[in-house]
């Protein structure tokens, strides 16, 4: 096939092709800057001209604020928050299940809200509070969702039940009287392998019933 050849003058670049990669570009410099310029961050490489703040490869020192407590830890820029939840720090309530966000199983709560934490870079939670499963309990009394998973048997092989929980709660701040339908709606997120979903809902009706404090 013949090549085409360039005109005297031309330089051999498109409009498209400029466009396309300062947009890029444009685009990688902002979301790396909004990432480590969050609070939290104790130590980073300096920031270059262009607004872009380097991270080591082999890690970056940050402090994370989990169940009340100032946590330090060195995270790569490529773990996930439930990475260091349970490899970093001992958290293992926190399940490692389908890693892509579809299950449920690694629900937190981040500043109240429930989220998956496979999702989540650590970087990014860094400046926010960070809630597990393990946090619940308070002055070694479980959350009225965790007692009333107890009381309804709705634990089964309890692989999936504390992203139950943890998201149970966060549906019950929302809702503090949350209808039976409120509560399928809420949990949809969330699989049970063992199709323990009759005992799941009547857990959250009690607890929501019974309280939510």
């Amino acid at each position: 096939m013949k090549q085409k050849q360039s005109r005297p003058g031309e330089t051999g670049f498109s409009r498209r092709g400029f466009l396309k990669g300062v947009g890029g570009a444009v685009g990688a410099a902002a979301v790396v800057s909004r990432v480590l310029e969050a609070p939290g961050l104790a130590r980073a490489d300096e920031i270059t001209r262009e607004g872009i703040r380097r991270v080591p490869a082999e890690g970056l020192e940050i402090t994370l604020h989990v169940n009340g407590q100032e946590r330090p830890v060195t995270v790569r820029p490529d773990q996930t928050l439930l990475e260091v939840l349970r490899e970093q720090l001992g958290l293992t309530g926190t399940k490692e299940i389908c890693d892509r966000g579809a299950c449920g199983g690694c629900t937190v709560l981040l500043d109240g809200r429930s989220i998956n934490s496979c999702l989540m870079l650590a970087v990014d939670a860094a400046g926010h509070e960070v809630r597990t499963v393990e946090g619940l309990v308070q002055d070694g009394r479980l959350d009225p969702v965790q007692q009333a998973f107890v009381d309804s048997d709705a634990c089964q092989c309890g692989y999936c039940i504390p992203g139950f929980v943890v998201r149970s709660r966060a549906l019950l701040d929302e809702f503090p009287n949350a209808t039976p339908q409120q509560i399928r709606d809420g949990l949809a997120g969330n699989i049970c392998r063992c199709a323990a979903y009759a005992r799941i809902f009547e857990a959250v009706q009690t607890a929501a019933a019974g309280g939510n404090g």
